[in-house]
This record gives structure tokens, sequence and C-alpha cells, in this order.
């Protein structure tokens, strides 16, 4: 597409006074955005429709195309974020109180361009962001995604909203017999793709690069850049994936409570069943009726996947994933995890993935006496106990916590390791890196690396994205340079090396080892011993295949 005649505004007063603001076309219209005030050199477009409002009778059907408009939209705000409860962003959230099912929209962060010429040869790589919040909550426009930051450093950064809890992932046989692919329960997860797909149409003329495009998130943002690999529907759509708080060992349990867990379909429609009853509807017509606030106060959102099981006995670690979460239907995710990794049925690109020193079990505030550590680990291990407490030992009270702590950081770096290495052993060709962040934030130090903290340094953009009262140090500012550094080579290339940055080798080059982040730079053991790594790759084999 040819860039709009109705060139460039000069924005005159801004700190950008000398940038310039072009109306970009796109298949639906022309648009303007704004300068970002974060960064003075960098453009940012905000709340651009991507897909029809998925309302009425298009409630719970694949998005279709957002409707045209006339003149130039004034992309300067950010779209309503998509009906939720509350927030799940926690520390991340940005505010915003307008939610609404109307809320497929889209924000991108250039570069500030000079004239039409650089919008037709820059040619940029692309990074999408699908925000996290366990499929229930969050949104695009949350500080902490600022693309600002990459912008800057020539990254064209998309972050995108998609159809959050029972909008987004209600799955039912009448829908699934409906939609002509015998699949229903994953409208977000399509939302995603199709949010692919308009960047693939449209962000060359933004600047970007279409053939140059890398999916990220964190949390279920994690999990859905992932599912964008796993599917059967997204060839030719990204070219790289990072995948923060990410990919691990389809035997792993962990990955059957956290953001990665799915559902497979019989279970998935047995719960939509459920669903509408809650509704006191007898049909998918009556319950596209049904309002937003009545569906959101459903009172289903919670699932049962370790009841039961003898990891209940550590249910503050495995935690039981929230009940709308994506399905294995056969047509949008056709394979569970193990099968599509060890038959290489999944896109082969590149990817980038790891985890954070103090999630996943792990915490500064962990705490067991002797007695109910002896008692919960046996639980779990049962005939592997024996060898889990000679090699995890609570010799009191104090170490208890400590060794529980060890363990826990110790199965991520395996899981995620394993995983790779299922990867390659599967046949495919392109590399993984996997990593270990281990940087407690100076904002929050006592929360240790906790689910998140790397979110400001790989993004860039302390400390304006962080808490207002936030105190930064040097040190920070110096590891956002470094970790961005990495992130930004890995969306340009597909592989995080580069400049004065320290090794990062692929962990599918067979080595037993992982890239430590933060407080130290280079590849690592995986854990203290290879006893401890050779224990819990064998315990892990023995367990339920994800």
């Amino acid at each position: 597409m040819l860039i709009s005649p109705a060139v460039f505004t000069l924005v005159v007063g801004s700190a950008a006074a000398s940038s310039f603001l072009p109306a970009i076309n796109t298949t639906q219209g022309s648009l303007r955005g704004s300068i970002s005030p974060f960064r003075s050199g960098v453009t940012v477009y905000k709340g651009i429709p991507f897909a029809a409002p998925p309302t009425g009778s298009l409630r719970w059907k694949a998005p279709e195309a957002a409707s045209s408009w006339e003149g130039v939209l004034n992309a300067t705000e950010f779209g309503p974020q998509c009906a939720q409860n509350t927030s799940s962003a926690g520390i991340f959230s940005s505010g915003k109180t307008t939610y609404s099912e109307d809320c497929l929209t889209l924000n991108i962060w250039t570069p500030a361009y000079n004239d039409t010429s650089d919008l037709t040869s820059k040619k940029l790589p692309v990074f999408v962001w699908v925000f996290g919040g366990r499929f229930e909550g969050g949104s695009a426009d949350v500080k902490t995604y600022d693309g600002s930051g990459l912008a800057i450093k020539d990254i064209i950064v998309v972050t995108l909203n998609y159809r959050l809890g029972a909008f987004g992932f209600l799955a039912h046989p009448d829908l699934s017999t409906e939609s002509g692919h015998n699949s229903s329960g994953n409208y977000g997860i399509l939302d995603q793709q199709f949010a692919l797909r308009w960047v693939q149409d449209n962000i060359a003329n933004f600047g970007g690069n279409p053939d140059q495009v890398v999916i990220g998130g964190q949390s279920a943002g994690s999990a859905s850049a992932l599912d964008v690999m796993y599917s059967g529907l997204t060839e030719g759509l990204v070219h790289g994936v990072i995948a923060e708080s990410g990919a691990r060992a389809p035997h792993d349990p962990m990955t059957g409570g956290l953001a990665t867990s799915y559902r497979n379909k019989t279970t998935a429609e047995a719960q939509g069943v459920a669903f509408l009853q809650t509704l006191n509807v007898s049909s998918i017509a009556q319950a596209r009726n049904v309002s937003e606030v009545t569906l959101l106060s459903s009172g289903m959102s919670s699932d049962t996947t370790f009841d039961g099981t003898n990891f209940a006995a550590l249910s503050s670690a495995f935690m039981d994933p929230p009940l709308w979460r994506p399905v294995v239907d056969g047509y949008v995710l056709p394979h569970k995890y193990g099968e599509s990794l060890w038959e290489d049925a999944h896109l082969d690109v590149p990817i980038l993935t790891g985890n954070n020193k103090d999630e996943s079990g792990a915490s500064p505030s962990t705490r067991f006496n002797v007695s109910a550590y002896n008692s919960s680990f046996s639980t779990v291990f049962q005939d592997y106990s024996s060898k889990f407490l000679a090699l995890y030992p609570p010799s009191n009270d104090t170490t208890a916590g400590e060794q529980a702590n060890t363990f826990f950081r110790d199965l991520s770096r395996i899981s995620t390791w394993k995983w790779a290495s299922d990867w390659a052993a599967g046949g495919a060709k392109s590399k993984v890196y996997t990593y270990f962040w281990t940087h407690a934030p100076a904002e929050n130090s006592a929360a240790g690396a906790y689910h998140g903290s790397e979110l400001w340094y790989t993004f860039n953009n302390i400390p304006y994205a962080s808490y207002d009262n936030a105190t930064w140090t040097t040190e920070d500012y110096q590891i956002a340079e470094t970790m961005s550094g990495y992130w930004a080579n890995f969306i340009r290339t597909g592989n995080p090396n580069g400049g004065n940055l320290t090794y990062f080798p692929p962990s599918t080059s067979g080595e037993a080892q992982t890239m430590w982040l933060g407080d130290s730079w280079g590849a690592s053991n995986l854990t203290a011993s290879d006893e401890k790594t050779e224990f819990i790759v064998d315990w892990l084999s023995q367990l339920y295949e994800y």
C-alpha cells in the first residue's frame, strides 16, 4: 500500500518538534498517531481495530475483519480493556477502568521517521507482544509493555488485546458443531492469530518487515506465544518466539498448573455445558443474549487439575490453573505438547524462553519446618522420596525453606532445558535459547526475582513504566541495557548474540546448561551436581505427559 497523500503534520511544542507524524494507510483506512510521552524519538499508534467487535451473534465465533472508516483515524487513545472481572495485571496495571467486549484493538510503536522514504525503506523487525494474566485479565495498554524503549532500538512493537475468560475460552458441543472444524474454546487464541495476520497485511506501511515478526509474551502471554508455534494455522505468521516464564517439559507437573496448561476437548466441552446451566440458559443462542455482567459473575473460574493427586500436598507450588484457558481441540491446537515436539508437528522457528528465580514454587519468603517439609515432599515424590530427601536434606527449619527453593529453581531450569532437548530430538532445526533470570528489581528487592520482574528490563522502559515511587539504581539501568540488547538481537535475527554481549549458547547444543541473566551473565550448570540433574530428569520421565 501507498502512504496517504495527507502526508505529515509537524508536532509543535513537543520535545520531538523535529519529528513528523505520517498518516498511515491500513486495510481499514488511514490513521495518525502521536509522539510517545516517554521517548521523544518514538511514534505510537493506539487503539487500532484489527477485528470486528466480537459481540452479539459474533460472541464465541472466530474473529472477522474490522469495518473500514472514512477520513483519518486519530489513533491517540488506547481502546478499552477486554471484559474481565478485575485486572489480573497486578502491579503491571495501566489504571484504565474501561472494559468492554468490543476490545479487539492493537497498538504500534515505531521510531520517529523523517519522511515517507523511511517508511518504505526501513523494513524494521517487528515484536508482537501478548500480555499475561492467567487468560482472565490484563490488557495491551499496561505501561509495563510500553514499546518506546525497544522502538528507540529500531524495533517495531505491537501489543494486542484478545478475549478473556469465558468470552475467549468457552467450549461447547454446539459451538464445535457450528464452527465447521469441530472445535471450540480457543477464541482468544484465534484473536491473537487474527492480529498476526493484520500485522502481515499492514506492518510494512509502518516501516516494518513482515518477514521478520517475532511473537512474545509473559506468563499466559508466554503460553499464547508458544501456542502460535504449536498451532496448525500459523504458517508464515511469525519467525521467532519469546516465551518469558515459558516452555516447560511435557512431563513436568508444573505444565499442568501454570499458564502453559490446557484442557482436552471433551473436558472443555463438558465444562461449557455446565457453564450454560449456571446462566440458566439451554442454548448457545440464548447465551449470546446474556449480558456481559452476568457472564462475568457466573462463578466458574478455576479448575481442579491437582485435586486428589500427590501434588496437592504442595498446593502453593502446584497451583490449579484457571478454568478458562486454551483447548487441544484438534484444529487450533492439534496435538498435546509432547506429541507436537516429538513429531516435529509445529513451526520450526527460533525460540527464546526461560524462567525467573523466584516463581514456580520458589520465593524469598518460602518457609517450611522440617516435619512439614518431609511430609509434603515425600507425598509428592512417593517412591522417589528417599532419594529426594538425600539430595535436598532439611537439616533444620531454616534450611528446609532454602532446600525447597533450591529444588523448585532446579526444576525450572531443568524443565525448560529438557523442553529444548525434546525440541531438537523431534527433528526441529531452529535453535532454542533458554535462560534463568536472577535479579531482584531495586523497586521491590524483598520479593526477589519474582514473576514478571524481568519485563521492565527486557522492554527497556524503567523507570517510567513501573511504580510511581520506585527507586532504580545505576545497576538496574545497566542490566536493562544488556537485557534489552539480548532481546533486540533475537527479534532482529533469531539469535540473542551480538555486539559486546556475553555469549548466549543455544540449549539445543546438547550440553546440560542454561544462560544465567541479571545478577550474572553467562552459561552455567542446571543444578549444583550431575546427580541432582539426573534425579530430576529421571523423576520427570515417570510422570504424566502433557
